[in-house]
C-alpha cells in the first residue's frame, strides 16, 4: 500500500457536494485525499450556465439547513462567511392556481398561516398545527433517520432511538403523505401545496409515507435561504476549503474501476493508471458504482432494483422584459395533481398539464441577466428514463408550458425568449451518472424506503464507502452533506 509519510490515503469518486464534504472531513482526520471527477468542473449537480449575458443555476435552487455547510468550515477552524454568504428569504414561494388564487408562502409561520386563511378560507390554526406536527416529526426522527446509519445495530441503542421507534405509529408511517394532509386540511388548494413537498425527494405524495411531512418544517420553521452568487457559490466554497486542507481535485479524470484485493479495496483505476488507497468513497450513483466500477463483485440487487425517483425536464430561458408578478421561486400548479403523479410514476410519461416550477435568480441578483431581462429556470417533474421518445416529448412539453404560463400570466411568453438551453433526463444521466436520470436515486414511495436505501458503507468490501443522493439518507444538498458525515464517522 502506497502512503505519503504517515498519512493514510483516501480516494473519493466524484466532486459532488457529498464527495467534497467527505474529502474535507477525511482531510481533517489526517488523510491524504484525492478526488477524481469525470467532468471538467467540480460540484456535481450544483453547476451553472453562463451564456449570452445570462447565468443559470443548472440544478438545485432552494437552499435549506445552511448550518450543515457552515459546519464544515467551523470544523476546519474557518469562518464560513469568508467563503460564501447567504440570506434568509422572507417570501419562499409564490403559488399560482388555475382558478386565479395566489398564495404567498411567507417564511414566517404566522404570516404563512394568515395568508392561507386569507386566500383560501382554511383556518390559520390548522396551518399552525400542521407545522407544529411537522416540527415534532423532525425532532423525533432527525437524529435516527437522517444523522445515523440505519444499517448498524448500535444506532438503535443510542439515546432517543427507543422513543423514536415507539412513536413510529404516531408519525404517520402507516399513512400516505396525501392522506395525512387531507386529514389536516379541507381546502384542495392547501392540500396540493403541501403535497408538493414529496417532489423534494422525487416521490409521489399519493404513495409516499406520511413521515415525509417533516419537509415543510425545514422551510417554514427553520428557514429557506438564497446563496449569494447562486448555488454554485456553495460548491466553489467547498472546493476552496478542500484544497486549503490539502485535498487534490483532479478534473477530467474518470474512474474506470475500483480496485480490490480479497475482501478489501486497494484503490481505483483512472485511465490506464492505478491509484492505491486504503479508503475509497464513491459519490457516484450507487447503481453505476456497482455495474461499471465493480462488475466482478456481487451487487445488492434488491437495493439496486428499487423504484427510481422522478427526474426533471428543464428549460433555461433568457427572457426579455420584467415580470413583477413573479418572485424568486414560483409554482404554477396543475389542475389535476393526482393525474400528474399517475403519469409520472404509473405511465412513466409527462402529463399534458404539468406543474411548472419557475426559479428566477435575477430577482435577487440582477447581474444574472442583462439589463431589462430575467433568467428563467423553468422545470417540470419528469419520469426517469424508461424507453420514452424524448425527442417527441420535449417539444410537446415546451408547448404545454408556454401555453400554461401565457394563460396564467396573461401575456404571450414565447416571443420574450431570447436564449434557450434544455436539459432532459438523458442529459441528467449523462452529465451526473444518475442512473436512469433519477435525481434522487430511489424514490420514497415505499413506507420502508429509508431502510431500503444503500448504506454508507460496504458490507462486502472493507474500506469502501458511499455518499451522495442515491444512498442513505437521500437526495438534496442537506442529506448529501449528512451522508458524508455518516460515512466518514465510520472511517478510522
Amino acid at each position: 500500500m502506497v502512503t505519503s509519510g504517515q498519512k493514510k490515503v483516501a480516494v473519493v469518486i466524484g466532486a459532488g457536494v457529498g464527495g467534497l464534504a467527505a474529502a474535507i472531513r477525511l482531510a481533517l482526520k489526517g488523510y491524504q485525499c484525492t478526488i477524481f471527477e469525470a467532468n471538467s468542473t467540480p460540484g456535481g449537480k450544483i453547476s451553472e450556465i453562463r451564456e449570452a449575458g445570462y447565468r443559470f443555476d443548472l440544478g438545485p435552487s432552494l437552499f435549506t439547513l445552511p448550518r450543515l455547510v457552515d459546519e464544515l468550515f467551523k470544523l476546519a477552524g474557518k469562518n464560513p462567511r469568508d467563503y460564501f454568504s447567504y440570506q434568509k428569504l422572507d417570501l419562499i414561494t409564490r403559488y399560482h392556481y388555475e382558478d386565479g388564487t395566489l398564495i404567498n408562502a411567507w417564511a414566517d409561520p404566522e404570516d404563512f398561516a394568515r395568508e392561507i386563511e386569507l386566500q383560501t378560507g382554511e383556518p390559520a390554526i390548522q396551518v399552525r398545527k400542521f407545522l407544529a406536527r411537522s416540527q415534532k416529526q423532525f425532532e423525533l426522527t432527525g437524529k435516527l433517520f437522517l444523522q445515523s446509519s440505519l444499517h448498524k445495530f448500535d444506532t438503535y441503542s443510542q439515546p432517543g432511538a427507543l422513543k423514536t421507534l415507539l412513536n413510529l405509529p404516531s408519525l404517520d408511517t402507516h399513512k400516505t403523505m396525501s392522506s395525512a394532509i387531507a386529514k389536516a386540511f379541507q381546502d384542495a388548494r392547501v392540500r396540493q401545496l403541501f403535497n408538493r413537498y414529496a417532489t423534494y425527494n422525487g416521490s409521489d405524495p399519493y404513495r409516499a409515507p406520511g413521515t415525509l411531512n417533516v419537509i415543510p418544517h425545514l422551510e417554514h420553521n427553520l428557514g429557506a435561504f438564497y446563496a449569494e452568487g447562486g448555488m454554485r457559490s456553495i460548491a466553489l466554497a467547498l472546493v476552496r476549503l478542500a484544497e486549503e486542507l490539502g485535498v487534490e481535485i483532479r478534473l477530467n479524470s474518470r474512474v474506470e474501476a475500483i480496485l480490490t484485493e480479497g475482501k478489501r479495496v486497494k484503490g481505483v483505476k483512472v485511465g490506464e493508471v492505478d491509484f492505491q488507497a486504503e479508503v475509497v468513497i464513491s459519490n457516484m450513483d450507487v447503481v453505476p458504482t456497482y455495474r461499471k466500477l465493480l462488475p466482478g463483485h456481487k451487487a445488492p440487487e434488491r437495493t439496486l432494483r428499487q423504484e427510481r425517483s422522478s427526474s426533471a425536464l428543464i428549460f433555461y430561458w433568457g427572457m426579455e422584459g420584467d415580470f413583477p408578478e413573479l418572485d424568486l421561486h414560483n409554482i404554477f400548479f396543475s389542475d389535476d395533481y393526482r393525474g400528474e403523479f399517475k403519469a409520472l410514476f404509473g405511465q412513466k410519461s409527462l402529463f399534458p398539464d404539468p406543474t411548472v416550477y419557475l426559479y428566477i435568480s435575477s430577482k435577487r441578483n440582477p447581474s444574472d441577466a442583462p439589463p431589462g431581462h430575467e433568467n428563467w429556470f423553468t422545470m417540470i417533474n419528469a419520469p426517469h428514463l424508461n424507453g420514452q421518445d424524448w425527442d417527441k416529448l420535449v417539444p410537446m412539453a415546451r408547448e404545454a408550458i408556454l401555453i400554461k404560463l401565457s394563460r396564467m400570466l396573461g401575456r404571450e411568453i414565447e416571443p420574450k425568449i431570447r436564449f434557450e438551453r434544455i436539459l432532459d433526463p438523458r442529459g441528467i444521466e449523462k452529465n451526473t451518472s444518475s442512473h436512469l436520470g433519477a435525481l434522487y436515486g430511489g424514490s420514497s414511495n415505499n413506507p420502508f424506503a429509508a431502510f431500503l436505501r444503500h448504506p454508507n458503507f460496504s458490507t462486502r468490501l472493507k474500506g469502501l464507502y458511499f455518499v451522495g443522493g442515491s444512498v442513505h439518507p437521500g437526495g438534496g444538498i442537506p442529506l448529501c452533506l449528512l451522508s458524508a458525515q455518516i460515512a466518514t464517522r465510520e472511517i478510522p
